[in-house]
Protein backbone atom coordinates (compact mmCIF):
# COMPACT_ATOMS: atom_id res chain seq x y z
CA UNK A 1 0.00 0.00 0.00
CA UNK A 2 1.18 3.16 -0.93
CA UNK A 3 1.79 6.35 1.38
CA UNK A 4 -0.97 8.08 -0.76
CA UNK A 5 -3.38 4.91 0.15
CA UNK A 6 -2.35 5.28 3.53
CA UNK A 7 -3.65 9.07 3.77
CA UNK A 8 -6.96 8.06 1.64
CA UNK A 9 -7.60 5.56 3.86
CA UNK A 10 -6.91 7.68 6.62
CA UNK A 11 -9.41 10.71 5.54
CA UNK A 12 -12.11 8.06 5.05
CA UNK A 13 -11.70 6.88 8.77
CA UNK A 14 -12.75 10.03 9.79
CA UNK A 15 -14.85 11.96 6.72
CA UNK A 16 -17.06 9.05 5.61
CA UNK A 17 -17.19 6.67 9.08
CA UNK A 18 -16.97 9.22 11.74
CA UNK A 19 -19.43 12.17 9.40
CA UNK A 20 -21.02 9.68 7.57
CA UNK A 21 -22.20 7.44 10.13
CA UNK A 22 -21.24 4.33 7.43
CA UNK A 23 -20.23 1.39 10.12
CA UNK A 24 -19.64 -0.99 7.25
CA UNK A 25 -16.42 0.79 6.65
CA UNK A 26 -14.81 -0.53 9.53
CA UNK A 27 -14.69 -4.11 7.86
CA UNK A 28 -13.04 -2.80 4.91
CA UNK A 29 -10.67 0.14 6.97
CA UNK A 30 -9.70 -1.59 9.85
CA UNK A 31 -7.61 -4.78 10.37
CA UNK A 32 -9.57 -7.60 12.40
CA UNK A 33 -6.87 -7.49 14.91
CA UNK A 34 -6.16 -3.93 15.26
CA UNK A 35 -5.55 -1.73 18.36
CA UNK A 36 -7.48 0.95 19.37
CA UNK A 37 -5.05 2.46 22.15
CA UNK A 38 -7.91 5.05 23.62
CA UNK A 39 -9.78 2.50 24.70
CA UNK A 40 -9.33 1.30 27.89
CA UNK A 41 -9.74 -2.09 29.25
CA UNK A 42 -11.45 -3.07 25.68
CA UNK A 43 -11.55 -6.48 23.78
CA UNK A 44 -9.34 -5.66 21.50
CA UNK A 45 -9.17 -5.73 17.72
CA UNK A 46 -11.85 -4.50 15.85
CA UNK A 47 -14.49 -4.23 18.16
CA UNK A 48 -12.35 -1.50 20.36
CA UNK A 49 -12.81 0.60 17.16
CA UNK A 50 -16.74 -0.28 16.93
CA UNK A 51 -17.43 0.49 20.66
CA UNK A 52 -14.96 3.70 19.76
CA UNK A 53 -16.70 5.06 17.39
CA UNK A 54 -20.18 4.45 18.60
CA UNK A 55 -19.49 6.42 21.95
CA UNK A 56 -18.52 9.16 19.53
CA UNK A 57 -21.94 9.15 17.50
CA UNK A 58 -23.53 8.66 21.14
CA UNK A 59 -21.65 11.83 22.53
CA UNK A 60 -21.46 13.89 19.77
CA UNK A 61 -25.36 14.63 18.31
CA UNK A 62 -24.64 15.64 14.09
CA UNK A 63 -20.78 15.10 14.76
CA UNK A 64 -18.71 16.25 11.90
CA UNK A 65 -14.98 14.65 11.43
CA UNK A 66 -13.10 17.30 8.93
CA UNK A 67 -9.03 16.40 8.21
CA UNK A 68 -7.43 19.31 7.87
CA UNK A 69 -4.28 18.26 6.91
CA UNK A 70 -2.38 14.58 7.05
CA UNK A 71 1.55 13.69 7.40
CA UNK A 72 3.03 10.35 6.15
CA UNK A 73 5.85 8.45 6.28
CA UNK A 74 6.31 4.75 5.26
CA UNK A 75 3.38 2.30 7.31
CA UNK A 76 2.41 5.92 9.57
CA UNK A 77 -0.09 8.33 9.13
CA UNK A 78 -0.51 11.60 11.34
CA UNK A 79 -3.95 12.94 10.61
CA UNK A 80 -4.89 16.62 12.07
CA UNK A 81 -8.76 17.24 12.03
CA UNK A 82 -11.11 19.06 13.54
CA UNK A 83 -14.26 17.52 15.46
CA UNK A 84 -17.44 19.18 15.80
CA UNK A 85 -21.82 18.74 17.17
CA UNK A 86 -23.37 19.27 20.19
CA UNK A 87 -22.88 17.17 23.18
CA UNK A 88 -25.13 14.85 24.62
CA UNK A 89 -23.24 12.60 26.90
CA UNK A 90 -21.04 12.88 29.61
CA UNK A 91 -17.17 13.62 27.74
CA UNK A 92 -13.28 14.19 29.36
CA UNK A 93 -15.69 14.38 32.72
CA UNK A 94 -18.12 16.75 31.83
CA UNK A 95 -21.46 16.13 32.22
CA UNK A 96 -24.09 16.12 29.20
CA UNK A 97 -24.37 20.09 28.06
CA UNK A 98 -26.31 20.42 24.96
CA UNK A 99 -23.53 22.76 24.08
CA UNK A 100 -21.89 22.91 20.05
CA UNK A 101 -18.50 22.90 20.58
CA UNK A 102 -15.24 22.60 17.98
CA UNK A 103 -11.97 20.74 18.96
CA UNK A 104 -9.17 20.30 16.85
CA UNK A 105 -7.18 16.14 17.82
CA UNK A 106 -3.78 15.16 16.34
CA UNK A 107 -4.10 11.04 15.83
CA UNK A 108 -1.65 8.42 14.33
CA UNK A 109 -2.44 5.77 12.68
CA UNK A 110 -0.48 2.43 11.81
CA UNK A 111 -1.02 0.52 8.29
CA UNK A 112 -0.41 -2.99 7.68
CA UNK A 113 -1.66 -5.02 4.32
CA UNK A 114 -3.80 -1.93 3.30
CA UNK A 115 -5.99 -1.73 6.80
CA UNK A 116 -5.46 0.40 10.26
CA UNK A 117 -3.65 -1.79 12.79
CA UNK A 118 -2.91 0.85 14.89
CA UNK A 119 -4.71 4.38 16.59
CA UNK A 120 -4.28 6.77 18.61
CA UNK A 121 -5.70 10.41 19.31
CA UNK A 122 -4.66 13.62 21.36
CA UNK A 123 -7.81 15.50 21.10
CA UNK A 124 -7.62 19.39 22.54
CA UNK A 125 -9.03 18.04 25.89
CA UNK A 126 -8.84 21.73 27.71
CA UNK A 127 -10.32 23.88 24.60
CA UNK A 128 -13.55 21.31 24.53
CA UNK A 129 -14.00 21.58 28.02
CA UNK A 130 -14.31 25.37 28.20
CA UNK A 131 -16.61 25.20 25.03
CA UNK A 132 -19.18 22.62 27.00
CA UNK A 133 -18.39 23.34 30.58
CA UNK A 134 -21.34 25.92 32.53
CA UNK A 135 -18.79 29.55 32.86
CA UNK A 136 -17.11 30.26 36.39
CA UNK A 137 -18.82 32.02 38.70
Amino acid sequence: MSVEQNKETARRLYEELITLRRPELLDELVAEDAVDETVQGGRGGRDDFRDHVQGVWDTVEGVKATVTDLVAEGDRVVVFWRIEGVQRQPLFGAPPSGRHFIGSSISWLTFRAEKIVRYNVLPDRLGILQQISPANG
